[in-house]
């Protein structure tokens, strides 16, 4: 467990410098020859401690008598904090790999960290209370994204938060090509693998697996995907023949969902080639073809041929403050003012993609953020600027047909909240007319 704990706070050391997780955590991962059970504990450490780390941070400092100067100590205690606190691993045993971390990278702080860690043992529900008492140290977000939230959705701003902190859903998107959810769920069931089904192709796992366990998975029978993102294919209405672009396809989630529901001539464009390669990958796992296109969504000059899209989905880079229980990193990496600068992006690539659209099409603007700054706003302000847009409403009615999801997505102007079965997404769809 030591080996974890000093994995994990290097981890957490440089997310809190600005590093992106899943690149910190990939390359920790390739340096060291873990075990799958150390890999699968390094990992959990590392989400774990970011999703609270509002919460632990305001509990260190009330157990230092001074800040501690050594980074490093410092990742490591928030880290034995979050085992103590939410972790399954006997107390004593947590501390005592902890100290024996401690004194790997400095023989004197191993003393410091047994004498905080049972410290906190012995007092934790004071520690706790007084730190809940700082929404950050009660939410775990920073204090500008509570408010920010508080500000757009009043007495829902708790729900929102916490919905965000709990450990994100598994949910399968099957593959209608190929088989049908029934009995899809038949076959999860013979192999002990509980799930329900949550939309018309969504179906949601009581716990997650591993990729490698699901039946047909290697053979394209299903897809994971949210269940959130799996209403950006429907809500496009794509029908058979018809010419479509996926811009900011990667990883192909959207892309190959849009094949499944259609027999479309189908562009997927990214602006990294690198990530484009994933969408390469998922095409011939489902065994799908499509047109694969590196290219700047707002620069459509330097790839587009000139024919127009009937539809395009724009699903475009935001804050992702939607999906933070995937991304716990981004409530700490993120700034107030980088809102501003994704919705000025945003709005230049709506824009330019209008241009491709051709009279009569659909175009649907979508993003993994809660922040109407980069929804509403967005829309708002491309509306006014084009004359020959017009917004449609959301067609809820057949996408909720079926068993156990008969109300459908719980929509607010084109906002999908996080919940315990899906990510935050915000859909518009709007019509170009001549």
């Amino acid at each position: 467990m030591d080996e974890a704990q000093r994995a994990a706070s290097q981890v957490i050391c440089k997310v809190l410098g600005g590093r992106n997780l899943n690149q910190v955590l990939g390359a920790v991962l390739q340096s060291a020859d873990f075990s799958p059970q150390q890999r699968s504990a390094l990992q959990d450490l590392s989400y774990g401690t970011l999703r609270f780390y509002g919460q632990m941070d305001r509990v260190l400092r009330q157990l230092l008598h001074k800040p501690v100067h050594d980074e490093q100590l410092r990742c490591l205690l928030l880290v034995a904090l979050y085992q103590l606190q939410y972790g399954k691993a006997a107390s004593h045993a947590v501390v005592d790999h902890a100290v024996r971390a401690a004194r790997r990278f400095n023989p004197r702080a191993a003393g410091l960290a047994n004498a905080v860690l049972r410290h906190f043992l012995r007092n934790r529900d004071q520690f706790l209370s007084t730190a809940a008492e700082s929404e950050e140290g009660r939410y775990s977000y920073p204090q500008w994204w509570v408010d920010e939230i508080r500000a757009q959705y009043g007495a829902a701003t708790e729900a929102i938060l916490l919905a965000g902190n709990l450990h994100p859903p598994m949910t399968l998107r099957v593959n209608r090509r190929r088989i049908s959810a029934e009995d899809y769920l038949r076959m999860l069931s013979a192999q002990d693998i509980m799930a329900g089904q949550i939309g018309p192709d969504a179906l949601l796992l009581e716990r997650p697996v591993p990729v490698e366990r699901l039946p047909g998975f290697a053979d394209g029978l299903v897809s994971v995907q949210d269940a959130g993102a799996q209403y950006a294919a429907r809500l496009l209405d794509v029908q058979d023949g018809m010419r479509v672009l996926d811009a900011c396809a990667a990883p192909g989630g959207k892309s190959t969902h849009i094949l499944e529901l259609a027999q479309v001539d189908l562009l997927a464009l990214d602006k990294d080639s690198q990530r484009l390669q994933s969408v390469r990958e998922n095409l011939q796992r489902l065994q799908m073809s499509a047109r694969l296109q590196t290219g700047d969504a707002a620069r459509p000059e330097d790839w587009w041929d000139g024919r127009p899209f009937q539809r395009i989905l724009a699903d475009v880079p935001c804050s992702a403050s939607g999906v933070v229980r995937r991304h716990p990193d981004i409530k700490w990496l993120r700034r107030r003012e980088d809102i501003v600068g994704f919705a000025q992006q945003q709005g230049a690539i709506l824009a330019a993609l209008w241009q491709t659209l051709a009279s009569d099409g659909k175009l649907l603007y979508a993003t993994c953020s809660v922040f109407a700054q980069e929804n509403r706003g967005v829309i708002n302000e491309f509306m006014r600027q084009h004359s020959d847009a017009r917004q449609l409403p959301l067609p809820v009615a057949g996408m909720s047909e079926g068993p156990g999801f008969n109300e459908g997505p719980r929509f607010n102007e084109g906002q999908i909240l996080p919940d315990e079965q899906h990510d935050g997404f915000f859909y518009a769809l709007l019509h170009k007319h001549a």
